[in-house]
């Protein structure tokens, strides 16, 4: 399976178009959440973009084969990054598969367990520090400033290029640009792509007007909301718990540009939106995917959007990579009994 290089080449800065790491990222799916539409009326037609669906999980694939693309084109031995957990397994695959070595710098005890077996898995060495992700970073761009080694965060010129291919599937799927996209905001690296990718194809003719962006935040990790960088964000949607966004100029660019709007949701509308989109409508997606329904539920409730409008949710990453946090709030009780179907089929029509 071809991923997005080979689609989006036309658009995209490639140093050798003869190197192309990739593991088949790209063309998730687009999702009607019907159920939800009938929940909040207003005749409006909501899309999900399931990044989850990505080979590692989530949406910095697309970012990364790039990048990592263009590191083997000028033969950089090793590659580094700091990372609240998708970033790091997404580095340390992609390394895998080019054959470099990946160092990630993860935070105490404030990366999902799922998400740190995966960068071990893919056989990176993790080093973590006693502070928080805007530490990190800090401490991988001074040393891929004096190093041979490929920093491959958001701050790599070559992730967000590749993660401005999401813009691209969405209108290629909808076949027109949606009126309105919600997505979380952590670093501002996604905000700032999917902005950008919008802009690219509205320039390239494809249609006359890009979405209005709506980004996410936690309420007790609210940079962009509160207008101000934050010194100890903390929230249980950990791949947004940041308080330092290295794209706070451009995230604010492009909610600007867009006539969007920064919003700010409390944990338990988020953890309430990953249920509810779980139940309803099948899909599972991690704690800081579903800052972006939580958003939205809250946009209709101020009524921040028109009725009979076309609406995108980017669900960054799969539920998979953080199950602890519906361990800990999720009301559920695994009860065994005898293995006769008597005592099954008691239980099932207790249920109906």
């Amino acid at each position: 399976m071809s991923g997005i290089i080979e689609k989006y080449k036309t658009y995209l800065p490639l140093v050798n178009d003869e190197i192309i790491i990739s593991l088949g990222e790209g063309n998730t799916p687009l999702v009607r959440l019907l159920n939800l539409e009938k929940k909040v009326g207003r005749s409006l037609r909501i899309y999900a973009k399931v990044e989850g669906a990505n080979p590692t999980g989530s949406f910095k694939d697309r970012g990364m084969t790039l990048a990592m693309s263009n590191a083997v084109a000028k033969n950089a031995p090793a590659v580094i990054c700091a990372s609240t957990g998708n970033t790091s397994a997404a580095a340390a695959a992609y390394a895998a598969k080019a054959g470099l070595k990946a160092f990630v710098i993860i935070p105490e005890g404030k990366i999902a367990m799922g998400k740190l077996m995966q960068a071990y898995i893919y056989g990176a060495m993790v080093i973590q520090i006693k502070g928080n992700f805007d530490q990190g970073l800090t401490i991988v761009k001074e040393i891929a400033s004096n190093e041979s080694i490929t920093l491959v965060n958001s701050l790599n010129p070559y992730r967000i290029p590749g993660q401005q291919t999401a813009a691209y599937e969405i209108v290629d799927q909808l076949q027109l640009a949606p009126d309105y996209h919600f997505l979380p905001i952590g670093n501002g690296g996604n905000t700032t792509a999917y902005w950008q990718g919008y802009e690219t194809y509205r320039n390239a003719g494809k249609y006359h007007k890009s979405p209005q962006i709506f980004a996410c935040q936690a309420e007790n990790a609210a940079p962009f909301v509160e207008g101000h960088f934050v010194d100890k964000p903390e929230t249980i949607a950990t791949a947004i718990r940041i308080g330092k966004p290295a794209y706070w100029q451009q995230s604010n660019i492009a909610i600007e540009a867009s006539e969007g709007r920064f919003l700010a949701c409390s944990d338990a509308c988020i953890i309430k939106a990953q249920q509810m989109l779980a139940a309803q409508e099948g899909i599972f997606c991690e704690p800081a995917s579903a800052a972006s329904i939580a958003g939205l539920l809250k946009a209709i409730e101020n009524n921040f959007v028109q009725e009979g409008t076309t609406i995108v949710c980017t669900l960054t990453g799969n539920g998979l990579k953080d199950t602890q946090l519906v361990e800990q709030h999720l009301d559920f009780q695994l009860n065994s009994v005898s293995p006769s179907l008597d005592a099954v089929r008691k239980i099932i029509e207790q249920a109906i």
